[in-house]
């Protein structure tokens, strides 16, 4: 297995580690954290555990491979340790012509959340889909979750359109997009955001 310094992916998710205003080190923590990204199916128990004590919504392990396996580039880890804490999961494919990436899951466990992981997360995987030309990011969230949409928000994301009943559970979703880059002029985009927005709180 090549080294960390030695492999192109692991590289540019170090730069980026270093260029973010987010630090390793956890000022609640004595001990840096490691993000790292997905390097092999041993990681698959552990990002299952994470997922499934942390989500609402059950997935079957055909639905993890499907995402992993087709875009690895795009799966990153948070380890205390040897302990995952934090995990990224997401999709780049086309949608309407337009290059469309998608973050289908984020989980951070619970002893871990407050501390900016779920962000910095969010942020590895929004620069890796800008750096394969994204021109968009999307996700869905319980409308209930005030933590998740506050996060996003403050990462530049908009609420798209509510979908009703979209969990199992019964409750709804908003559909957040994040615009990678300008289709029209800047003007334009935020008068569109903030209709869009008006309209579904």
């Amino acid at each position: 297995m090549p080294t960390t310094s030695s492999h192109p992916r692991h590289n540019t998710v170090k730069k980026y580690i270093l260029a973010s205003h987010h630090t390793q080190i956890d000022s609640m923590a004595s001990k840096p954290l490691d993000y790292i990204p997905y390097s092999d199916e041993t990681q698959l128990p552990t990002i299952m555990k994470l997922i499934e004590d942390d989500l609402s919504e059950p997935y079957s392990i055909y639905t993890y491979r499907y995402f992993i396996h087709n875009w690895p580039q795009l799966c990153f880890m948070a380890n205390d340790q040897d302990k995952c804490v934090g995990v990224i999961i997401c999709k780049l494919d086309y949608h309407n012509e337009r290059l469309r990436g998608y973050i289908a899951m984020l989980a951070v466990a619970k002893e871990y959340r407050k501390r900016k992981i779920g962000t910095t997360l969010v942020e590895m995987a929004i620069h890796a889909m800008k750096e394969q030309n994204a021109d968009e990011v999307v996700l869905e969230t319980e409308y209930t979750n005030e933590g998740a949409l506050s996060l996003y928000q403050h990462l530049g994301f908009i609420r798209d359109k509510r979908l009703y009943r979209y969990y199992l559970n019964g409750v709804d979703a908003f559909r957040l997009k994040l615009f990678c880059k300008t289709m029209v002029g800047e003007r334009e985009i935020g008068e569109v955001e903030e209709g869009v927005t008006k309209a579904l709180i």
